[in-house]
């Protein structure tokens, strides 16, 4: 089968679904506080993760995305963060050596700073007989 055909009946599938949502405002409004709850939840996700190593922006952009299905303000943002990004990461590209291994620092000391303030360097060295105060969280 044609994987464009099938693309296009699984779109049309879901536009008659989201016409007859649309056509009832009580499943409507309970379709567009899901959209907005399970959007906000992964842009929430995806913003923590931003200073760690991985996903992310990309986390972020779909949590955009979720929202951006159904709240237009949220669909300009996405536009709007991403043409930034691209931006950002075009200027970060050009970037001397130095630069890019100072981002490469700073990330590392969030990282062990996030581990230490959860407490997994204390929980490692019990482990192995470590018990030093530094080791242990703040918290």
């Amino acid at each position: 089968m044609d994987p464009v055909i099938d693309q296009a009946r699984t779109e049309n599938r879901w536009l008659r679904l989201r016409r007859r949502i649309a056509g009832n405002p009580v499943l409507n409004l309970g379709y567009r506080i899901a959209v907005g709850v399970v959007g906000t939840a992964v842009l929430v996700v995806g913003i923590i993760a931003i200073p760690y190593p991985g996903p992310g922006w990309l986390i972020v952009f779909a949590g955009l995305g979720i929202l951006g299905s159904e709240f237009g303000w949220a669909y300009r943002l996405l536009r709007f963060a991403r043409a930034r990004y691209d931006q950002f990461m075009t200027w970060f590209a050009r970037q001397s050596t130095w630069v890019k291994g100072l981002s490469v620092l700073a990330t590392a000391v969030i990282v062990v700073a996030t581990m230490w303030v959860l407490g997994l360097f204390g929980m490692v060295g019990g482990w192995v007989g470590l018990d030093h105060p530094l080791l242990r969280s703040p918290l």
